[in-house]
């Protein structure tokens, strides 16, 4: 803030209390990934945003996927990543490996860096307190251990919230067979926000947003009704790596989030950009 005069400061503050006060007490969720993980200048902005919004009290929960550390280190013991249809087959070795990765070192980090820039976080996963449970995923192509969530229950994340914490949740499911499946980050964080009734879904990806013509970053679409999402997959405007994506923002929308964002994790800020500007940033869907 050091080349930014008082005046200006003060100026930049008044701005935003309108909006501070239109999400005090809200529920917004986070799903952090892409580009955003893993670069260090990136990360430090999106923890400081979170941490920011924590203290002017609006209810921050962070669910984090971890894909790229899974397959490092599947690489460092010498196993192969296998992909189906965009979903990581996941055998019992592997499902070892996405436990130890991700509600060990992803999410303890993750912790210690909101903790380290003043935010109060707490680590769980999807197996605390009975929190999401799944069954096999059932496609043509085997998955192995990947899970489609039957039911999610938020008490565990309400407990942290109520007691000022950040929950951080790494998206790992029980079976009602006793097995540990593997869930897709996206799909998780649709369903938690659904289930806390959350005022914002935010995915954190490495594109502007939805684009009218995908090589173009000037044909960002702001704004989709969840309704026109058919007729945009049938143009092709909806394609790819994205159908999942938007997919999970109807989901989100359709079950009572108010509204679900896909915003680009690679411009700084901009999760508060989006939170505390009309224009905002990336696409929104209502």
């Amino acid at each position: 803030m050091s080349n930014i005069s008082n005046p200006d400061t003060a100026q930049v503050l008044i701005h935003a209390l309108p909006y501070i006060q239109k999400y005090s007490d809200k529920t917004i969720v986070v799903k952090y990934g892409g580009n955003a993980m893993v670069n260090e200048s990136l990360k430090d902005a999106v923890m400081t945003d979170m941490v920011l919004l924590s203290l002017v009290g609006i209810r921050i929960v962070v669910v984090h996927g971890g894909g790229p550390e899974i397959t490092d280190m599947l690489r460092r013991v010498g196993k192969q990543s296998r992909f189906v249809n965009g979903l990581r087959y996941t055998d019992e070795e592997t499902m070892d490996i996405v436990c130890m990765v991700l509600a060990g070192k992803v999410n303890k980090e993750l912790v210690q860096n909101l903790e380290t820039r003043g935010g109060r976080a707490l680590g769980l996963c999807g197996l605390d307190g009975g929190m999401i449970h799944a069954e096999r995923f059932q496609v043509e192509e085997d998955l192995g251990l990947v899970g489609d969530i039957t039911s999610v229950d938020v008490t565990p994340i309400n407990d942290a919230l109520g007691k000022g914490y950040i929950p951080v949740i790494a998206t790992m499911a029980g079976g009602p067979d006793g097995a540990i499946y593997n869930i897709n980050a996206d799909t998780a964080a649709a369903r938690i926000a659904a289930a806390l009734g959350a005022e914002k879904l935010f995915l954190l990806t490495d594109t502007r947003g939805l684009l009218r013509d995908k090589d173009d970053e000037s044909t960002l679409i702001p704004l989709v009704n969840v309704s026109e999402v058919p007729n945009l997959v049938r143009k092709g405007i909806i394609q790819g790596g994205m159908i999942p994506k938007v997919d999970c923002c109807v989901e989100a929308v359709r079950r009572g989030v108010h509204s679900a964002n896909i915003i680009d994790g690679r411009i700084p800020h901009s999760i508060l950009i989006e939170m505390f500007s009309d224009e905002g940033i990336g696409t929104m869907f209502l």
